[in-house]
């Protein structure tokens, strides 16, 4: 029986293979060393706003500039205070979820605000 592989560590692929000293996976491409250490503590992800402030949940954030919003004649504006933000994993660059007076839920891009 031949050697049982492990997952790939970036997408959990059962799929691994062998390719010369490394392991590779067909379903995302990523390519390993088999010596790699297993990470031991879960990475967490920092968000910083438009100044550099690292940014928490439940946070008030101020958007800096103004937003275009599909289907809004009017968009968010510059200054608009945010209540209660919601950090995400990144899809699409925006990794706050919050809901905006006026618009409803929405995500944001940490670039475009700065915590109040």
């Amino acid at each position: 029986m031949p050697d049982l592989f492990p997952l790939c560590p970036e997408c959990s692929s059962e799929h691994a293979y062998e390719l010369g000293a490394l392991l590779a996976c067909p379903m995302c491409g990523h390519e390993w060393s088999r010596d790699a250490e297993e990470p031991t503590a879960d990475v967490t992800h920092v968000v910083k706003d438009a100044v550099g402030n690292v940014l928490a949940d439940g946070d008030t954030v101020v958007v800096t500039t103004s937003i275009k919003v599909k289907g809004s004649p009017s968009g968010i504006k510059a200054g608009t205070k945010v209540r209660g933000i919601r950090l995400i994993d990144p899809v699409n660059g925006h990794d706050i979820d919050c809901k905006v007076d006026g618009f409803g839920a929405m995500l944001l891009k940490s670039s475009v605000v700065k915590k109040a």
